[in-house]
């Protein structure tokens, strides 16, 4: 009887989610509301300026601040625009609870991945939006430190050099790129952030490489067989703000960017799918899978690093599909594609451990997704309530202060042997001293590895509609999507003997309801009929 109610609720919410669909068998870009939107189509795509034409970008530059300052000799003011953004500060003001207020982002926090920029930045800096940015020395207040053609690129021939603290390759034509920019495209934005990590796709696992050329069951907003969207279609600036949080690296629920400001908070046909809304990110249905082109790095073991070949030299090991699976500098990896979500309640704000923090948790969560069932809004800052929301967790090994009890920042990277970068050099204890000493921040000596989590909420890779979750996915008793919440009663894979005793009793009301109703009309058609054939 209890598989009978389960099959019943699932049939009706399944048919209601039929009927929302209007009948449509495509998942037609405009079978929805789509609002603040402009489609490509519609919009007029003719520059309105031929920079080639510019005398001031066809003279010969020495080097790239020289083109910063060419650009900023008719865009001015700009450069105290781009200042004031994280993309250039790497790190804005956030609330952290029990921390206050503290200055948080890629210049000081600690991931499961890289660890950290600081002392290494001379490599890091490939992707900021600067030339320089070789150690503490860097003057974030200098105009011509900014590398404007990173973003604006439109030539497709610009890119930084290794190593070379964000200065561009020496291979690259400056007057060509000067000459050829533009709007930001997805290839720009691409160049850090599918890479970020150290390999395509290997941190967010939603932001990949093969989005720049992918169908619309990859990406269903950016597919070439859809609209082909660019980033910035989403990520609008004001005054070169972006719009958009990292959910990883940021605690505050500000200057997000939402589905419901395209598709509205209404964007089903049907209200029982809309209702979910309430408590489900749109995510959470539409993005069932990730890393659906190429895999994305699910654990990383630094304690493994440091094995060398016989001749003493870095040691590069690839598995089946050419990810590697273990690198000398830097550890053993596993790498997953079409990766099933694990699911969580998110309502936005998050915490973070810093370098500073005592470690009292094993595995150490890195950044920590506030939210629960209960959690309805009203008593924490963001003022909405907490959603399941779809999340990659990255876990990891990495090192730590045995004594101290705190994460360690390592030196990693340096031009040179003998500086104590682990990359170069490959003695942790070493690394661990200078890194720590470069911020400022005690070590005990003692080291080792300790297991560490942290999580990415996802966003990309949105699938096509009728590529999304089911009912039956979550609402089953068999090893459903939301198995691991347990907090709340879902219908279809919990139980409660109040539901399932009022169940049955509408089943058998609603049969014996069947039964009475063709019986009077079976009793009063004869009688009808007798009464016709008396007369």
């Amino acid at each position: 009887m209890k598989k009978i109610i389960s099959l019943a609720f699932i049939l009706s919410v399944a048919g209601f989610a039929t009927a929302s669909s209007g009948g449509q068998t495509s998942d037609s870009v405009r079978s929805f509301p789509i609002v603040n939107y402009i489609f490509k189509a519609d919009r007029n795509m003719t520059p309105s300026v031929d920079h080639s034409k510019f005398e001031v970008l066809q003279q010969p530059f020495e080097n790239a601040h020289e083109v910063t300052a060419a650009c900023l000799s008719c865009h001015t003011e700009r450069d105290k625009e781009i200042m004031a953004t994280s993309h250039w500060k790497w790190q804005r003001d956030e609330f952290l609870e029990g921390k206050g207020v503290v200055p948080l982002g890629k210049k000081n926090i600690i991931n499961n991945f890289c660890i950290g920029i600081s002392g290494s930045e001379g490599t890091c800096t490939r992707c900021h939006i600067g030339y320089g940015w070789k150690d503490k020395s860097f003057d974030f207040s200098e105009p011509t430190n900014i590398d404007c053609v990173v973003c604006h690129d439109n030539s497709g021939t610009y890119k930084k050099g290794k190593g070379m603290a964000g200065y561009p390759d020496p291979s690259v034509n400056m007057n060509i790129v000067a000459q050829s920019v533009g709007l930001p495209t997805t290839e720009n934005c691409g160049v850090c952030h599918f890479w970020g990590g150290g390999g395509n796709n290997v941190k967010h696992g939603d932001l990949d490489v093969a989005m720049l050329d992918c169908s619309r069951e990859v990406d269903v907003h950016m597919g070439r067989d859809t609209e082909e969207m660019d980033c910035v279609d989403c990520h609008k600036t004001v005054k070169h703000q972006m719009a958009g949080k990292v959910y990883a690296l940021s605690s505050e629920n500000q200057n997000r960017v939402t589905c419901a400001e395209c598709h509205t908070n209404k964007p089903h046909k049907n209200e029982i799918l809309n209702d979910h809304n309430i408590r489900v990110a749109c995510q959470t249905c539409h993005i069932p899978v990730y890393a659906k082109a190429n895999a994305t790095k699910m654990w990383w073991d630094w304690s493994t690093a440091g094995r060398l070949d016989e001749n003493g030299k870095p040691i590069h090991e690839n598995d089946a599909y050419g990810n590697h699976n273990y690198l000398s500098i830097k550890g053993n990896f596993v790498y997953d594609d079409h990766v099933i979500p694990e699911y969580f309640w998110f309502n936005g704000l998050a915490n973070h451990q810093l370098i500073t923090d005592k470690i009292d948790t094993v595995p150490v969560q890195m950044n920590s997704l506030y939210g629960s069932y209960l959690d309805k809004g009203v008593n924490q800052a963001s003022k909405e309530p907490a959603k399941i929301w779809p999340v990659k967790v990255h876990r990891g090994r990495q090192i730590y202060d045995t004594i101290n009890m705190t994460l360690i920042q390592p030196k990693l990277w340096d031009k040179e042997a003998g500086k104590g970068a682990y990359w170069v050099d490959f003695d942790w204890g070493e690394a661990a001293r200078v890194g720590m000493e470069y911020i400022g921040q005690p070590y005990s000596g003692a080291y080792g590895f300790i297991e560490t989590e942290m999580y990415w909420p996802l966003n990309h890779q949105v699938s096509p509609a009728s590529e999304s979750l089911k009912c039956i996915d979550c609402h089953t008793r068999n090893n459903g999507r939301l198995a691991k919440l347990t907090d709340f009663y879902l219908p279809g894979r919990d139980r409660s003997l109040f539901l399932d005793g009022f169940g049955i009793i509408v089943i058998i009301g609603a049969i014996v309801g069947v039964i009475v109703h063709a019986g009077l009309r079976r009793y009063l058609r004869r009688k009808c009929f007798f009464q016709k054939e008396s007369n």
